[in-house]
């Protein structure tokens, strides 16, 4: 995760690999990308591991993200989310990874590789 200034232009390397995010608003870029990708120098947060929720999503499907969030914030485990128009990506701190899978499994999630 990367923050730039709001009026920064949208750098070329943070579509170098598969999934990323890019959020514009009045107070900054944001953007969601391989640690890779992201040059020495920028302000950013590193060491994060991202799980896709499976299959597509209609707008009416209410709770998912609660359903995912609660339990991990009842066990102190911090994420960061990225919705899109068909599903959502939940992000954790590598250091939280095997906890976190292990809250959502106990919940009744499955995980499948990780």
């Amino acid at each position: 995760m990367c923050r730039l200034s709001s009026d920064a232009p949208i750098p070329s390397w943070v579509t170098d690999k598969e999934f990323f995010s890019i959020t514009r608003t009045a107070d900054e870029l944001s953007l969601v990308c391989s640690q890779d990708c992201v040059p020495e120098g920028i302000q950013s947060e590193r060491e994060w591991r991202c799980l896709r929720v499976a299959g597509t999503m209609p707008f009416s499907t209410v709770g998912v993200v609660a359903g995912l969030s609660r339990p991990l914030a009842d066990a102190g485990i911090g994420i960061f989310l990225v919705s899109t128009f068909d599903t959502d990506y939940l992000l954790a701190k590598e250091a939280d990874w095997a906890r976190a899978l292990e809250v959502l499994r106990r919940q009744g999630y499955a995980i499948r590789g990780s």
